[in-house]
């Protein structure tokens, strides 16, 4: 009888000390993190923004470092949650000449089956934004010659438009950007069409544009890029997937979900807000006006009606 109850005890105790260990994993905190630009600042602090307000504990690490050390912190559980980009699937995984990666939808299914299944990562739905290359022109020159798609602006060069786009020299000669879309729309853009400027800093195209300079007046972009609305510059549409598609998504660890499982419904109203046009203005308030992160994020939160 003693041995018994010794047993039953034992066994209680046992199950006492397994709901606790479960308390306690649950009770830690969601290590937040993000890359070092201004984007992804933004996006990180949507994310712990939320999780703050819905009750669950963070740790703030955004702005942890490039996409290698955030990848690496997250596949080593030493980071919990962070905005990553759908396109960079295609090269997590080696696939980058894979043509599903142009496509919104099939490109964010793609990466969200592979991350799942080597690395019980989970990929949140996405935002509706597009931080890819892109062809924007000045507002003024859009408006005048009826500009809103590439399709648009490849009628405007092969009409003799006075075109002259400002671009980094991959952009001009990587055969993934100016290259293709000059093959998927049909227009050719000659040397004296180009000012190849030094580098890859958007910025310097983007005022090169808007301020008409050397008679620049279209500009190498990425689809989110802040500046472009400050400057007034419109992005063209690629309605024939010349370039990857790199939607924002919180991604993370399968364990942390299994412990905080409100955290994508906490999510998903913020991110389906972010398109192009939002993440666009919100950026410019950041990096053009200087104005605070932070700041920045919970008056749009608040703005929305996300923030409790």
């Amino acid at each position: 009888m003693i041995a018994r109850l010794s047993r039953r005890h034992l066994l209680a105790g046992g199950v006492a000390l397994g709901l606790a260990s479960r308390v306690a994993r649950a009770a830690q905190p969601v290590r937040v993190g993000s890359k070092l630009d201004t984007e992804a600042a933004l996006l990180g602090t949507i994310i712990l923004s939320q999780l703050s307000a819905g009750g669950i504990p963070t740790v703030n690490r955004l702005r942890l470092g490039n996409t290698k050390i955030v990848r690496s912190a997250i596949l080593s559980g030493e980071l919990d949650i962070y905005p990553e980009y759908t396109g960079n699937g295609a090269f997590f995984f080696n696939m980058d000449s894979d043509p599903v990666w142009k496509n919104a939808e099939a490109g964010y299914e793609r990466v969200k089956r592979l991350d799942l299944d080597a690395n019980k990562i989970v990929w949140l739905p996405p935002a509706p934004a597009n931080n890819t290359w892109g062809i924007a022109v000045r507002g003024d020159v859009a408006q005048a010659q009826k500009l809103a798609t590439l399709e648009d602006f490849a009628r405007w060069v092969n009409s003799g438009g006075k075109v002259k786009i400002a671009a980094s020299a991959e952009f001009v000669e990587s055969p993934a950007a100016l290259p293709a879309f000059q093959a998927a729309y049909g227009f050719k853009l000659t040397q004296d069409q180009t000012l190849v400027l030094a580098g890859g800093d958007t910025a310097a195209t983007e005022r090169a544009a808007a301020e008409d300079t050397s008679g620049v007046n279209t500009a190498m972009v990425y689809g989110t890029d802040g500046a472009i609305a400050a400057l007034g510059l419109v992005v063209l549409a690629d309605t024939r997937s010349a370039q990857m598609v790199y939607e924002p998504s919180p991604i993370a660890r399968q364990a942390v979900l299994a412990d905080y499982p409100k955290i994508p419904d906490l999510l998903a109203p913020a991110y389906a807000a972010l398109d192009g046009a939002t993440l666009r203005a919100l950026n410019a308030k950041i990096s053009v006006d200087g104005e605070d992160v932070g700041k920045v994020t919970k008056a749009w939160l608040a703005a929305k009606g996300l923030l409790k």
